[in-house]
């Protein structure tokens, strides 16, 4: 029995061309709700439009909820100077509208782009992925403003305060690069792109000696899933995570390295272009070789580990999305991607399968802002149930709830959440791009429009929206019809062969673009899944020679895995850790859904070197808090201290044999929180007075000071006998702080690597 369906009611092929959304009846129909005519309807809950300027629902939220729902809304804004759809079915001119009402709201009186109604201020992951979305075009002066608040004094991008105390921890703050793009490419401004790329490439050189691994991925958290016990192991500490390899991430990357080379294109930097090119492409097949799961036919969420990485096989939907929509997914995997990643009844998750103690904000939870980039890509693959779901995903809570909230719970789309808001920048972003990008295929690029409307059969009609700015005029763009491809184009009622692309500079002279479509759309599959819970983590310690671990509930079997390699399977609860290795275990569903693996166990013999000169007084002038009594928890004698000032500390060490080993720093920082902030320490390791890796000391609370933990693993080629390790502050370290870069080191951790993966 197929899980929940979608109803796509056209009267048929030869007479839907003219029909109406609200002739046909459905729109799109789940299990969850359905979408007839003006309508949206959930269970005893329903939201329609009453004109295309008012909203009414009669929804009712979880009782006691922080902020109560929204049931009615009506325009309160001028919306003359903005575009105007025109579509026979009300119910998308009225949400159409009720985001431009809220995208008027957002716009502060500095200018800037708020980022909702219960979060102030620019945000640079928030305001770019909006931008992209749909701000480029509509509010060109506020992206512009909103991305340069945004540029720090050294003239890079601001990663956003993240976890452990953001970047190198949080590393996606290339997203800004694709949004001062997309304004480049909205209104053609010349100046503009000679203030951004600099900035773009002061950022992507930082990046490239602090953040890539040796096999060329960008490390770091995943792009906006940013709360880390949300998408984590609770294991996993910020240094573990600021060493693990995003998918989304480094898809961010590979973008902004293709658009920072048509960037110098442009600006005649031909080499540059060339050398900024080739960082994309190889970026990019790296991404599809160490994701791509050929078993399930899209791109797992990330790798994680500690000396061994293994690959977490979750689907994450915006990563999904952006490879499509940037073409990192070779052409063939487009559609495979749009006809595997998970559906629900209420629309693609924000990964899946979900964590099962764990409440719903990034975990269990869809936010429109992600399901309008998944859309946006299955419009691109031609994916006509996909995209029907992913519109009625986000016209369904925009409609029901009265605004365009942040996120809703998965399990029955409601906005109970741990935080949510109205009037969300990205989410009535991606509500407008449904519009703009998906049913009149307005894609800008460098140098004109490329017109790619795709409409389903239940939406074949005849719309049009007026007054469309774009690089100082106006357009009028009429589609008419539904299919994937263009059959007739008109410029100002003279038909043009074009194949969709029309140049800036015709448009220049262009008040109307009309397209006829050609009533043609090859069927594809939705991959239609219950929402599921992945079973829980074990605990996995070393007792006695063997890996034991709890046992989990319901489970239908473990895998062990040896140095990031399944090695073996079993109901029992321990294993023989035979030998010199990294263990960890994963628990299996009845249905084969793994969990987390767990915590890593090494049983390599470790060794531990004290730092000279330790001292058991904090003195620096950059630490936040001194304790009346000396600080606990070190070993040895006491702890080295290290600040931007500091001079470089150096320790020697003695190897029996040459080969590779993996060096850790066991440190303390009490500068900030664990959640958020920019304070992260970060240093430049040395062997011999060669650099070979960074070193990343996050915030493990604020003035935990006694708060000790492990900073990430650095692989070194050391011979046998003796070297110098030095750690030191590099100008490569600066931090999103840019003043307090500073911690407390107790003592370097040295142990055999394991042998490196083919």
């Amino acid at each position: 029995m197929k899980i929940f369906r979608s109803i796509i009611l056209a009267a048929c092929a030869g007479s839907a061309l003219g029909a109406s959304a609200a002739d046909v009846g459905t729109v799109v129909a789940t299990d969850a709700y359905s979408w007839r005519g003006d309508t949206i309807f959930q269970g005893p809950f329903k939201a329609w439009a009453v004109t295309p300027y008012e909203i009414k629902s009669t929804y009712r939220g979880r009782p006691g909820y922080f902020m109560p729902v929204e049931q009615s809304w009506s325009r309160k804004n001028d919306l003359s100077s903005y575009p105007r759809l025109s579509t026979p079915n009300k119910l998308h001119q009225a949400v159409y509208n009720l985001a431009l009402d809220e995208m008027v709201n957002a716009v502060e009186p500095d200018t800037t782009l708020r980022t909702g109604k219960e979060w102030a201020g620019v945000w640079t992951r928030d305001v770019s992925y909006s931008i992209i979305l749909a701000m480029a075009s509509l509010q060109p002066e506020a992206s512009m403003i909103s991305l340069m608040k945004k540029v720090n004094p050294s003239g890079q991008i601001i990663q956003d305060t993240g976890s452990g105390g953001a970047w190198p921890v949080s590393t996606d703050r290339m997203i800004w690069v694709l949004a001062a793009w997309e304004v480049y490419k909205a209104t053609g401004d010349r100046k503009w792109l000679e203030t951004i790329y600099p900035v773009a490439v002061r950022s992507l050189d930082k990046d490239e000696k602090t953040i890539f691994s040796a096999d060329g991925l960008v490390k770091g958290e995943t792009s906006f899933i940013d709360w880390r016990e949300q998408s984590y192991p609770k294991w996993m500490q910020t240094a573990d995570i600021s060493q693990s390899e995003a998918m989304n991430t480094n898809v961010l990357y590979a973008a902004a390295m293709q658009a920072t080379g048509d960037m110098a294109l442009i600006l005649g930097k031909k080499k540059d272009a060339e050398r900024w090119f080739g960082r994309s492409d190889r970026l990019a097949a790296e991404i599809d070789r160490r994701f791509w799961m050929d078993d399930k036919g899209y791109y797992g969420m990330y790798t994680y580990g500690r000396d061994s990485k293994i690959l977490n096989p979750r689907a994450e939907s915006l990563g999904e999305a952006l490879a499509v929509i940037y073409g990192i997914a070779p052409g063939e995997k487009v559609k495979t991607i749009s006809e595997n990643v998970p559906q629900t009844p209420f629309g693609a998750a924000i990964f899946y399968p979900q964590i099962a103690d764990m409440p719903n904000y990034h975990n269990n939870a869809l936010w429109p802002f992600v399901g309008a980039y998944l859309t946006i890509a299955h419009a691109l693959a031609g994916n006509e149930e996909a995209t029907l779901e992913g519109i009625g995903s986000i016209f369904r809570p925009a409609a029901l709830f009265c605004t365009n909230k942040e996120n809703f719970n998965l399990d029955n789309g409601d906005y109970y959440t741990e935080l949510n808001s109205s009037n969300m920048l990205w989410c009535l972003s991606g509500n407008l791009a449904l519009t703009q990008r998906v049913l009149f295929g307005i894609k800008l690029e460098k140098d004109g429009i490329l017109f790619r409307p795709f409409v389903p059969r239940a939406l074949g009609a005849e719309r049009t929206l007026e007054n469309f700015p774009y690089r100082g005029g106006r357009l009028d763009i009429t589609v008419e019809g539904f299919g994937s491809g263009i059959k007739e184009i008109y410029l100002d009622g003279k038909r043009i062969d074009t194949g969709g692309f029309v140049s800036a500079k015709r448009l220049a002279k262009t008040k109307s673009v009309r397209i006829v479509l050609d009533s043609r759309i090859e069927p594809m599959k939705v991959n239609r899944v219950a929402n599921r819970k992945a079973p829980l983590t074990p605990t996995a310690w070393l007792e006695d020679g063997r890996l034991v671990w709890n046992p989990i509930e319901y489970s239908a079997g473990y895998i062990v895995v040896r140095d990031g390699k399944e090695v073996a399977r079993t109901r029992l609860t321990s294993w023989p850790a035979d030998g010199e290795a990294e263990w960890q275990v994963i628990t299996l569903d009845a249905e084969g859904t793994p969990s987390f693996a767990s915590e890593p166990r090494s049983t390599r013999k470790a060794s531990v070197i004290q730092f000279p000169d330790e001292k058991t007084v904090a003195s620096s002038a950059e630490i936040s808090y001194r304790p009346a009594s000396a600080i606990e928890g070190f070993t040895g004698a006491g702890f080295a201290e290290t600040d931007t000032k500091s001079t470089p500390l150096s320790v020697e060490v003695n190897v029996p044999e040459a080969g590779e080993y993996t060096v850790a720093v066991r440190y303390a920082n009490g500068n900030g929180p664990v959640n958020t902030e920019n304070k992260c320490a970060v240093r430049t390791l040395k062997v011999d007075g060669r650099s070979v890796g960074t070193l990343v000391l996050p915030h493990r609370g604020v003035a935990n000071w006694d708060d000790w933990g492990m900073s990430n693993l650095i692989r070194v080629s050391l011979p046998a006998g003796k070297s110098l390790l030095t750690i030191e502050y590099l100008p490569e370290d600066e931090n999103m702080n840019i003043t307090t870069n500073h911690a407390l080191l107790d003592h370097i951790r040295l142990e055999k690597a394991a042998p490196r993966s083919e």
